[in-house]
């Protein structure tokens, strides 16, 4: 894998793990919400208007371009894999920002993940 295809594999999880996180905070700020067939307008608007769910968005929108080009260049097999490292940038980011609990459990597990990654990488 070429320094260049590596770059667009890592920007392209980076930026949908921002996106997920982004979306996360969109929910805090907008609260629990259902959608019923009388407040569809009114919680879709809410949710669209919401800083953090449009910035998610745009996160999403752009890892999608660079991800398709990433694939241009990396097998799917060995591309798709490295989205697990979403896993260790939202765990720490979702600690710190949002305060959520990391606990020994779940940073085990994505420790197991963050070496199946590291094999599948080294495999071609």
């Amino acid at each position: 894998m070429t320094s260049l295809s590596f770059l667009l594999i890592l920007a392209g999880v980076l930026l949908n793990a921002a996106a997920q996180l982004l979306l996360k905070a969109g929910t805090n700020a907008v609260g629990h919400f259902e959608f019923h067939f009388d407040n569809a307008l009114p919680v879709g608007w809410r949710l669209v208007t919401e800083p953090h769910i449009m910035s998610g968005m745009a996160c999403y929108a752009v890892s999608l371009v660079i991800w398709i080009m990433a694939l241009s260049r990396v097998p799917v097999s060995i591309a798709y894999p490295m989205l697990s490292i979403g896993y260790v940038a939202n765990a720490a980011v979702a600690h710190f920002w949002l305060g959520e609990d990391v606990n020994f459990l779940r940073m085990l597990g994505i420790g197991v993940i963050v070496v199946g990654v590291i094999i599948v990488a080294r495999s071609s």
